[in-house]
């Protein structure tokens, strides 16, 4: 009788354990579901703060906890974002809290490209003083300040050491693309840092048959006396 009366208690005892495990296995459960909801409402809220240039809500969100790198689905990171609406005080503040900017989205973009594209100088110079990577394979940023006829960036980056004939996957250069988009300055630019005026794409493209091609005049006629060949 003692034995059985015993089993019987080791019995209510494992089943009252067993009950409180997965209340509290449930409790966790939705903890976590609480938190993600939760945490997902703040990057929503970090988003719209970034979107309309919110910079005293976007650092208060970052120093209750959220995660300086955090990244979009997309891939684009909370620098990324800041770099392209042009916010300096954010993007320093976002690098001073050690926000990576050697880092790429989905598509290979990297801040210091979006930088270059945008021609924000100031925030190009942050970010190559954070040691943002200049060259690189792939779409670099000169080729992104080219491409728009950033001159300034263009410049800076040259002086920076960024390799006036990279390539980018079609094989045209910086020159190429400021050629064909009609940035007379930008291809003074480049001309002057000897960019190589022959270097032909995949297709045959060369930057004075761009130029022809675009109807650039100007820039047509300065690729010539550069020595510049179809």
């Amino acid at each position: 009788m003692p034995l059985i009366q015993g089993c019987n208690q080791l019995t209510t005892l494992a089943l009252f354990l067993i009950r409180r495990a997965a209340r509290t296995a449930a409790l966790g459960l939705a903890l976590l579901i609480s938190a993600g909801v939760a945490s997902a409402g703040i990057y929503e809220d970090l988003l719209l703060a970034i979107e309309n240039d919110d910079t005293r809500t976007v650092t208060s969100i970052l120093q209750r906890g959220m995660d300086v790198n955090t990244v979009d689905k997309s891939g684009n990171s909370l620098l990324m974002l800041a770099v392209q609406k042009g916010n300096v005080e954010l993007v320093q503040f976002l690098i001073d809290h050690r926000a990576r900017v050697r880092v790429r989205n989905q598509y290979g973009d990297t801040p210091l490209m979006f930088a270059a594209l945008k021609g924000h100088l100031e925030i190009v110079k942050l970010l190559v003083a954070a040691g943002a990577e200049i060259n690189h394979t792939g779409w670099t940023p000169l080729a992104y300040a080219a491409f728009d006829g950033h001159k300034e960036v263009v410049e800076y980056l040259l002086h920076k050491g960024a390799d006036v004939d990279a390539l980018v996957p079609n094989q045209a250069t910086a020159l190429m693309l400021a050629a064909k988009n009609g940035h007379l300055e930008t291809v003074k630019s480049l001309l002057k840092a000897h960019a190589d005026t022959d270097i032909r794409t995949s297709g045959g493209g060369t930057a004075l048959k761009w130029a022809n091609e675009g109807g650039h005049r100007e820039i047509v006629e300065l690729l010539r006396e550069a020595g510049a060949r179809e």
